[in-house]
């Protein structure tokens, strides 16, 4: 059976509320999802998890992590009951091993946030099979590019692959600033920024993003929200194809950004 080859998509996550308070970044998912055709598994590259070797969720029935605290309790009793994708798990591992990049598999790992909140919004029908593959802290961009070249193939299976995480997020920074007012322009930049270099298809300013973008740091003190982009730049075919959805800040300066690479 011939298959669409799927996009690729990047997706900043936000804080979980946003499964109570969607806004706009809620009806963009929507639409998005709407458009798009059906998968026939979903890969979600999460920011949520984080682990040394490459590891790929095999669960049959994934559990709906509640992977936060603090929150208002009917945030805890939210659940994405989507199917596990065990041969979708396999078929991963097998083409990261092919790349040389080592993986392990976890049979009981659940969806935490960064997949089951954008997926309750982009697919609301739970119905898709559901793989999660974690990122690495340790290791670079480059290192993450290399990891979604390997999954490339996957997409011609019919396999959506999405990296999800946030284009800005300094957290503490974030609990500083004053309700109500527009984002500093530290925060603009280094996003306008990161839009222009992934419109160019710049790859090599993306990889340096951390010395060559402005403000790189103090957007990212630590870089794993930004891992799950890297992953799906490498998984595209062409970087320069991205549509560019939704440029709306919550909290006054959490970026919820997201691209289509190679939309249909």
């Amino acid at each position: 059976m011939h298959r669409m080859t799927m996009p690729v998509l990047f997706v900043s996550h936000g804080a979980p509320t946003l499964s109570l308070q969607p806004g706009e970044t809620g009806v963009a998912w929507r639409q998005l999802g709407a458009r798009l055709p059906k998968p026939s598994a979903i890969l979600v590259i999460s920011a949520h998890w984080e682990t040394r070797i490459p590891t790929i969720s095999r669960a049959a029935q994934p559990e709906t992590i509640h992977d936060y605290s603090g929150f208002p309790a009917e945030l805890y009793k939210l659940k994405y009951p989507a199917p596990g994708a065990p041969e979708l798990a396999q078929a991963a591992a097998l083409a990261l091993q092919q790349a040389g990049i080592p993986v392990q598999l976890d049979d009981t790992r659940g969806l935490d946030h960064g997949a089951w909140v954008p997926l309750s919004f982009l697919f609301p029908d739970a119905d898709i099979p559901v793989a999660q593959l974690s990122i690495q802290p340790d290791k670079d961009p480059a290192w993450h590019i290399a990891l979604g070249r390997a999954l490339r193939p996957l997409r011609e299976q019919g396999v959506l692959i999405i990296g999800s995480g946030s284009i800005s997020h300094n957290l503490g920074a974030i609990f500083k600033h004053p309700q109500g007012e527009s984002a500093p322009e530290w925060v603009t930049e280094f996003c306008d920024w990161m839009a222009a270099k992934i419109k160019a298809g710049d790859l090599e300013a993306l990889r340096a993003y951390r010395t060559r973008a402005p403000h790189a740091v103090q957007n990212h003190p630590t870089d794993e929200h930004l891992l799950p982009l890297f992953a799906a730049l490498g998984a595209a075919d062409k970087i320069d194809s991205a549509v560019h959805i939704n440029r709306v800040m919550t909290y006054g300066m959490l970026a919820m950004d997201a691209w289509v690479f190679d939309p249909v």
